[in-house]
């Protein structure tokens, strides 16, 4: 029902044809127009995605056309010790997003993959390695280096010498890594790029690493992180775990009486937008009384369905860095709201589509969880 996309007959045709005629491929990509190749590559399993990239004339205007959740799920994909010639041509906003997506544990940043993206960013070259440095919240560079390394500042007082193991860029900061094993190579051509080209980041990234709590530092990461991932739709933890809230037994089966539907706008999606089965011969009721309705409330609707499909992924802690999430929040926001809608239609004699357009998708997910046996309170951890 949400699976995971297959090769499409356009994208299966092109990259047969790579194989017995490369320029033949690459002639056939070209004739798409930029909108038409970045359909076909967000359409295409994410295993896929860098082979019909590799066929594109003009990567440098096709990467930064990708939603930028997408550009995350492809690099992770290739694998991100490979992915330096995907972030060469990635925007600003995509770092940020593949960075606030894929660089947390629940609330707290995840050290070892951020230190994989940036490995990324440095195989690119400089330029991308400082583009991603001034994508970053700066507070978050800071948890990072602080895991990696100590720094000293020279005091102004004669007879000092820095510890021996200590390097410096500058002669005024010096640092020396936290860890016996650690060679340090990519923190010092960070360091090395930022004092060639932004003395002030490199300059309060140090001081940051000195003087700075790791408490204040990572709450304060973490309100610009969630600040963007609203802007993205996905809520707060809180306002999402709303959905699982308990209903009376006796209240369940209400229906407000002309309720207009409440809908929730269009916002810039980070992915593609899925393909959802909305065919009256779904398997889910949902999607078959979507499909009933005219297309002026159809499309309200979808962004209302994947912004509940959000707030699951966010309340049950899926990983947004992964391609499967969305998939899995699709299904599950299906499966229960279809629950709801079914039960409302019976209890109320009422058409699936009508019931629709009385009741938010929020509504029917918390009437659907509720009707099952772990509904009587329970949430997810």
């Amino acid at each position: 029902m949400a699976a995971l996309p297959t090769l499409s007959p356009q994208a299966r045709r092109i990259l047969q044809l790579s194989r017995d005629d490369r320029a033949a491929a690459r002639d056939a990509m070209a004739a798409l127009s930029i909108e038409a190749q970045t359909a076909l590559v967000c359409e295409a399993p994410v295993s896929r995605r860098s082979e019909l990239i590799d066929l594109a004339p003009e990567p440098e205007r096709l990467i930064p056309a990708l939603p930028p959740a997408e550009l995350c799920f492809t690099a992770k994909a290739v694998g991100l010790h490979d992915a330096g010639w995907l972030m060469e041509h990635a925007t600003t906003e995509q770092i940020a997003v593949c960075l606030d997506l894929d660089t947390w544990q629940d609330f707290v940043p995840d050290r070892s993959k951020l230190d994989e993206w940036l490995e990324a960013f440095a195989d690119s070259g400089d330029e991308t390695l400082l583009r991603s440095t001034r994508a970053m919240d700066l507070e978050l560079l800071v948890l990072q280096m602080k895991s990696r390394i100590s720094v000293l500042l020279k005091p102004n007082e004669d007879g000092w010498a820095p510890p021996a193991h200590a390097r410096t860029i500058d002669g005024q900061f010096y640092f020396f890594a936290l860890h016996e094993k650690d060679d340090l190579a990519e923190v010092e051509s960070l360091l090395r790029t930022l004092f060639q080209n932004d003395y002030w980041v490199y300059f309060r990234l140090l001081q940051g690493v000195i003087w700075e709590l790791v408490s204040e530092t990572e709450e304060s990461a973490l309100r610009w992180r969630t600040g963007r991932l609203q802007d993205l739709g996905f809520p707060t933890w809180e306002e999402s775990m709303r959905i699982y809230g308990f209903i009376r037994p006796e209240a369940r089966s209400e229906l407000p009486e002309g309720e207009p539907y409440r809908e929730v706008g269009e916002w810039p999606l980070p992915i593609w937008m899925p393909n959802l089965p909305v065919q009256t011969n779904a398997e889910q009721s949902i999607f078959r009384a979507m499909a009933e309705l005219p297309e002026e409330e159809r499309r309200p609707r979808l962004y209302a369905f994947l912004a509940l499909a959000n707030r699951i992924a966010v309340a049950e802690r899926m990983p947004l860095g992964d391609s499967e999430t969305i998939p899995l929040a699709i299904e599950r926001a299906a499966e229960v709201t279809s629950r709801g809608l079914d039960y409302l239609s019976r209890e109320n004699a009422t058409d699936p589509p009508e019931v629709l357009r009385r009741v938010t998708f929020e509504r029917l997910f918390r009437v659907g969880h509720n009707l099952t046996e772990s509904g009587s309170g329970k949430h997810p951890v």
